[in-house]
């Protein structure tokens, strides 16, 4: 019998190597936001916790110099939260760009399958075609001969 042979298996195996690759890109990026996210969260917290306690320098008796130095820590956790801000949504925009890349290698990977879906169909309909030729050549054969 004959063995099926897609003739773009290579291609097929490509595409599955690039979306292997993707899912990995993915999952690095969705780490990299969680991780940058968390930061984030850590540093939120810290500058409310600043804040709180400038709050608690100005209450009762004031010494302006702690007041100050509580104030700049306040502020500078502020510029802090910011700039990690920045960096989630650089984290996000990366995921974002992961996720689109990975749906595309999918769908590349999708459409090399029923390529070769459809020729294993055609392959199986020749395959068919030829056992119907070859039985009909026997049996005219055998009554022609008979």
């Amino acid at each position: 019998m004959a063995k099926f042979v897609y003739r773009m298996q290579n291609i097929l195996n490509i595409k599955q190597k690039l979306e292997t690759q993707a899912k990995m890109e993915y999952s690095d990026a969705n780490q990299n936001y969680r991780e940058q996210q968390e930061i984030l969260n850590g540093y939120m917290i810290r500058r409310m916790q600043y804040e709180k306690h400038w709050k608690e320098q100005m209450k009762g008796n004031i010494d302006l110099a702690s007041v100050q130095h509580a104030r700049e820590d306040a502020n500078t956790m502020k510029t802090i939260v910011r700039r990690q801000m920045m960096e989630v949504h650089k984290a996000e925009k990366e995921l974002e760009d992961a996720r689109e890349k990975l749906n595309t290698v999918m769908q590349e990977r999708k459409i090399q399958e029923k390529l070769r879906d459809k020729a294993f169909e055609d392959f199986k309909q020749e395959l068919a075609h030829e056992e119907t030729k070859e039985i009909d050549e026997l049996v005219s054969y055998t009554h022609n001969k008979g």
